[in-house]
């Protein structure tokens, strides 16, 4: 099957699963496929991480996810 047509099908997957990701884009480097974008969470990043390799079984996949950072603040801003 045609490599792009695999990474079009998983990012439709990570779109409609469980962190319905629109921010992680998979792009083909030579014979491999680049995971980029932001993700709220480890477990989120886990689970694109996981459909990716699932769907892209034998493809060598690179994972270069960021995630957010949502806690709060630990000391105020100061604005001078």
């Amino acid at each position: 099957m045609n490599l792009e047509y695999l990474v079009a099908h998983v990012a439709e997957h990570l779109a409609a699963g469980p962190c319905g990701e629109l921010g992680v884009r998979a792009e083909i480097r030579g014979g491999t496929v680049l995971l980029t974008g932001t993700v709220p969470s480890a477990a989120c990043r886990d689970a694109v991480s996981r459909v990716v390799q699932d769907e892209l079984a034998g493809v060598p996949v690179h994972c270069d996810l960021v995630v957010a950072e949502t806690a709060p603040p630990d000391h105020p801003e100061v604005l001078t």
